[in-house]
């Protein structure tokens, strides 16, 4: 909102300025919107921390004893754990996005792309089992989430894969319309081979699972995503976050 500012003239003749309550209303509306989101910040990071020590089924009151609070404070920035569950997801959604998009951005071929994408997944999932659980499985919820954040995540890794296998056919001159199915296919690939993985108490290597995967992706994309269909490696591609980033 636009300051609202006049002159008066002082009893000296000089004149001083005066602002108008409502830039001090708006500047203390500004400071507490910038509170509240820091504050939110710090409740998602100390949830995150309640879950990786109790666990996927962690509680209210196991998070508000982490976070150094109360349950009461944490309903004041969160209407409820299904609200809370969703901060938590968006904060994971940044986290995989973010990593995915570094580990494509070095890539030399299109095979290593690939595999450089399930290695992050995994990395991810093995790194935080129970972080994984709470986001996928959505335990103790009060209600219904209106929309599936697993499903949104999801979504929005398989365009991002998408958009780089456009990269890598456009680069081998190749028809570019299968890159949706083919992005989306993937991800829910690795996703239900992850899923399976971390449930299996004693269960194989990290590398190993990102090899076997990227062999069985492979085995489909390597005639499509290289320019000599007999290069089993490919051949080095642009850097498909430059695109990605148009």
């Amino acid at each position: 909102m636009r300051y609202l500012m006049y002159t008066i003239p002082m009893v000296s003749g000089t004149l001083r300025t005066v602002t108008s309550s409502t830039d001090v209303q708006d500047g203390r509306s500004t400071r507490w919107e910038e509170h509240r989101r820091a504050r939110r910040a710090e409740l998602v990071d100390a949830t995150l921390a309640a879950i990786r020590r109790h666990g996927a089924g962690v509680g209210m009151d196991e998070i508000a004893a982490l976070a150094g609070t109360s349950k009461t404070v944490l309903y004041r920035h969160f209407a409820d754990k299904g609200d809370l569950y969703l901060a938590v997801c968006a904060s994971v959604d940044a986290l995989i996005s973010t990593q995915l998009r570094a580990a494509m951005a070095h890539v030399g071929t299109p095979r290593e792309m690939v595999s450089a994408s399930i290695g992050t997944y995994l990395a991810i999932v093995e790194a935080d089992p129970e972080v994984y659980r709470f986001v996928v499985q959505r335990p103790s919820l009060d209600r219904p989430v209106e929309a599936d954040p697993v499903s949104g995540l999801s979504a929005a890794i398989g365009d991002q894969v998408a958009a780089a296998l456009e990269v890598q056919l456009r680069a081998a001159g190749r028809d570019t319309a299968a890159a949706g199915p083919w992005g989306h296919g993937l991800v829910g690939l690795v996703r239900a081979a992850a899923d399976h993985w971390l449930g299996q108490p004693s269960r194989m290597d990290r590398e190993a699972l990102t090899d076997h995967l990227t062999q069985l992706t492979w085995a489909a994309l390597a005639d499509v995503l290289t320019t000599d269909p007999a290069d089993s490696d490919g051949a080095p591609a642009p850097h498909p976050t430059q695109e990605m980033d148009r």
